[in-house]
């Protein structure tokens, strides 16, 4: 349940690269840890 309105935060708070087409190598490191962290609750909101 936390991770499921965690995310929904996360979808309204953080950007999306993948509309923007972000090319991973060229991300930033603070870019990359916004993808991180955005996979990371993703991944455990559907747990």
């Amino acid at each position: 349940m936390f991770f499921k309105v965690l995310a929904k935060i996360n979808k309204v708070l953080l950007p999306s690269y993948t509309k923007k087409g972000l090319d991973l190598a060229k991300a930033s490191k603070f870019q990359l840890a916004i993808i991180g962290w955005r996979y990371f609750v993703t991944k455990n909101s559907l747990d």
